[in-house]
């Protein structure tokens, strides 16, 4: 689920990176832009006519009907709690939230994960563009384990 993300092209990106990793579905939730638009797909080359969407303007009824249905839901979020990334045992179905490219992910949405993680970070910088660390992210969950216990 990408909530609040400003920049098309980084809706762009979750596309192309949502194909490479089989993710089954994206969530554009609230302000989030959606297809068609040109800043998309130029960088999803394709992928946004591929890989299911929804836009979801209700996002908290969402995230409850995706728990309902036994989806872990999961921010990728810096709060004190928040789990290294490479510390986390990804459950078989689960929903990543990424947020606004500035402000994150809102509180009533971390209330309701089942875990936060985070990517941990060796330079100056305490984060990464959305974008990329949605893929950092997805590619650990969905493909690092390679032991068939993750999905998307």
């Amino acid at each position: 689920m990408a909530h609040n993300v400003r920049s098309l092209w980084n809706v762009g990106s979750f596309f192309r990176t949502a194909d490479a990793c089989a993710v089954e579905k994206i969530y554009l939730a609230r302000y989030t832009g959606t297809p068609p638009r040109k800043e998309i797909t130029k960088t999803a080359l394709g992928a946004e006519e591929t890989i299911q969407w929804e836009k979801s303007e209700d996002h908290m009824h969402t995230l409850k009907a995706l728990k309902k249905q036994g989806w872990r839901i999961v921010a990728l979020e810096l709060t004190p709690d928040a789990i290294e990334l490479q510390d986390y045992d990804p459950p078989q179905k689960i929903c990543l939230i990424v947020g606004h490219e500035l402000s994150g992910v809102p509180e009533d949405i971390l209330s309701v994960c089942d875990a936060v993680i985070k990517i941990p970070m060796l330079g100056k910088k305490e984060s990464l563009n959305v974008a990329v660390a949605a893929g950092i992210a997805l590619y650990h969950i969905r493909v690092a384990p390679m032991e068939g216990r993750s999905r998307l």
